[in-house]
């Protein structure tokens, strides 16, 4: 991830504009935290969540703060109630998820009206050598969908 530092920079430097102190914000497949401890220091408070109990881990091996805490939770089968975050991000996982589907209705169910949802994509110029490392990807389980 350190290598991608950059583009994760720049996707902090679009979404803080979107943010303010009022906010409470679902952040679904955090990984190990990225996105979630630059922005959630803009908010009232952030949940990182991740399917993965080893990414939670590794997140909160970086440290938790007053308003950002991390939890496992599977983005199809959400525990929040009906409208209860003004914001959710999901960056970067649609596209690997096989039920993405299932994800946004989720999203759409606990986020606010009027809510804000920021679903960026990272994606790649095509090429064969691209096709490639996809096709190996996918050879070695790593799906995308």
């Amino acid at each position: 991830m350190k290598k991608d530092k950059g583009v994760y920079d720049k996707v902090c430097e679009y979404i803080r504009p979107h943010l303010n102190k009022d906010m409470e914000v679902l952040e679904l497949a955090c990984g190990s935290g990225q996105l979630s401890f630059n922005l959630s220091k803009h908010t009232k408070s952030w949940i990182g969540t991740d399917f993965s109990e080893q990414m939670i881990q590794e997140a909160k091996k970086r440290g938790e703060y007053e308003k950002l805490t991390f939890e496992t939770a599977d983005a199809v089968a959400l525990s929040y109630s009906y409208e209860k975050f003004d914001c959710v991000l999901i960056a970067n996982a649609l596209h690997i998820m096989p039920k993405p589907d299932e994800a946004m209705k989720e999203i759409y169910r606990v986020l606010k009206p009027n809510g804000t949802l920021f679903a960026p994509t990272f994606l790649w110029k095509e090429g064969k050598q691209r096709k490639m490392i996809k096709s190996l990807m996918s050879i070695l389980g790593f799906k995308m969908y």
